[in-house]
């Protein structure tokens, strides 16, 4: 008996050495480098982010989606998985208690028949020693939690997904306005110098080079069409509608950038270990790898099972009555692992590794969000100074085009300074719309990229 207890407390002693395990931890930097154009401010309360930009249509679409579609519904559905699985790791550690009751018959000569009647409960406690409860009750308690922050990514990443093709949808609708007009317009034109030309005031050449730009304009319209119809089947994906349905979306009224937020909440970069749903699902991997160490750890520490039954025995069912036919049972007993060929062992190294996976994954999650900030804050500032060109240059070229057109007339102008004035208003206004929509996506990438409006700390 003294050598069972010697070697078990050897076996304690030896594995009671905790494995020292890695610190995650990430210098955040004071501020952002790209913050300019940006106040700091506490991190958004409302979780409807999308209310920045007051569109009464986003803010319709944002809550059909929240709704309907299907992978946000499927990430709840993981939620709940995950409570149920942390609900059933708290029972596996309570006492388990069962009732099994037998009959049976046999027939015996010359003894007669013989029946046996068996009512018995039963329960059995796998007590918890060395951890082994509390290391299994955190893990469980943190992978529930990173499924929680994993939906709310989930959720996140859907609202931004709606938006960027909402913008997308009415810059393409604004495109296609733009063409059909130019369209609209350049015809009129047409008609003007085939007149002039049947008249001897103009050359066949400029007609041709006016009917050119006529196919040019009539060429962008379907396409722009085909544009339309295709943002607005993938917002009806994200919506969860049928492509039946797509006739409900609209675009935007106008796209300016007036509209766009006057202020978002950049906040400090320390924030973003609070709000971002990624680095919070990585943090609670983390903590569910570090508790799982732990439960490799206590495998290799002797366990205690605890059993009891008790029941009634009998010949017949009237017997049951009979204080003698009572019987009970109980026990205990000790297991400790001696020898597995170095498997437990290696069992504790392996979640070690896992940890430490864990762990680098969750600092690079960190840095991965603060190159996502700041390159957003970079493409906001830089958008913003080529919008303000474009409108600069589309305004020139509206007054030079219209210019060159009276001057043509007057016939103090070739109709190729008419053409050229026509292309770079044409192109410069669809390139001003797509500078637009960049930017209204960029401040949709930069509330992603913050983690804006979700959750308080835990």
């Amino acid at each position: 008996m003294k050598r069972i207890l010697f070697v078990i407390c050897t076996i304690c002693v030896v594995t009671s050495c905790a494995p020292k395990l890695y610190d995650a931890h990430v210098d955040m930097p004071e501020d952002y480098v790209g913050l300019a154009p940006f106040a700091e401010g506490a991190v958004m309360a409302d979780s409807c982010w999308w209310r920045l930009f007051g569109d009464e249509r986003l803010d319709t679409l944002e809550r059909t989606a929240l709704a309907n579609n299907r992978d946000l519904r499927v990430a709840a559905s993981r939620v709940v998985e995950a409570y149920l699985s942390l609900r059933n790791v708290k029972s596996s550690f309570l006492p388990q208690i069962g009732i099994q009751a037998d009959a049976s018959g046999s027939y015996n000569t010359p003894e007669g028949t013989t029946q046996e009647y068996t009512l018995q409960s039963s329960a059995s406690w796998q007590v918890s020693l060395f951890g082994t409860w509390r290391h299994t009750r955190r893990a469980g308690e943190a992978e529930f939690l990173s499924s929680d922050w994993e939906a709310y990514g989930v959720e996140l990443s859907l609202t931004a997904e709606v938006a960027t093709a909402y913008f997308t949808l009415s810059g393409y609708a604004r495109q296609l306005d733009i063409a059909e007009r130019t369209y609209s317009l350049r015809s009129e034109s047409m008609m003007l110098i085939d007149s002039m030309y049947r008249y001897g005031f103009s050359s066949l050449i400029d007609l041709q080079r006016a009917r050119s730009l006529v196919a040019q304009a009539e060429a962008d319209i379907p396409k722009y069409r085909k544009a339309v119809t295709g943002a607005r089947y993938s917002l009806a994906v994200l919506l969860g509608l049928t492509p039946d349905d797509i006739d409900c979306i609209a675009a935007c009224d106008s796209l300016s950038v007036d509209r766009l937020p006057v202020s978002v909440p950049v906040g400090l970069p320390s924030d973003l270990l609070r709000c971002r749903p990624d680095i919070r699902k990585a943090e609670y991997d983390m903590r569910a790898a570090e508790a799982k160490v732990g439960i490799a750890r206590s495998a290799r520490f002797p366990s205690v099972a605890l059993t009891g039954a008790g029941g009634l025995f009998g010949s017949s069912i009237k017997s049951f009555t009979d204080f003698d036919s009572w019987t009970w049972s109980a026990a205990g007993r000790l297991t400790a692992p001696l020898f597995a060929f170095g498997k437990l062992r290696r069992n504790q190294r392996i979640a070690c590794e896992q940890y430490m996976q864990a762990a680098y994954t969750y600092e690079n999650t960190i840095f991965q969000a603060l190159c996502d900030v700041e390159t957003v804050l970079d493409a906001i500032e830089e958008s913003g100074e080529q919008i303000e060109c474009y409108a600069q240059m589309v305004e020139a070229n509206g007054i030079a085009s219209s210019l060159t057109r009276e001057l043509y007339k007057a016939g103090m102008s070739a109709y190729l300074d008419v053409i050229d004035a026509e292309r770079e208003l044409y192109a410069s206004q669809l390139g001003y719309i797509e500078l637009v929509v960049g930017q209204y996506v960029n401040y949709v990438d930069l509330i992603k990229s913050l983690g804006i409006g979700w959750r308080a700390e835990k």
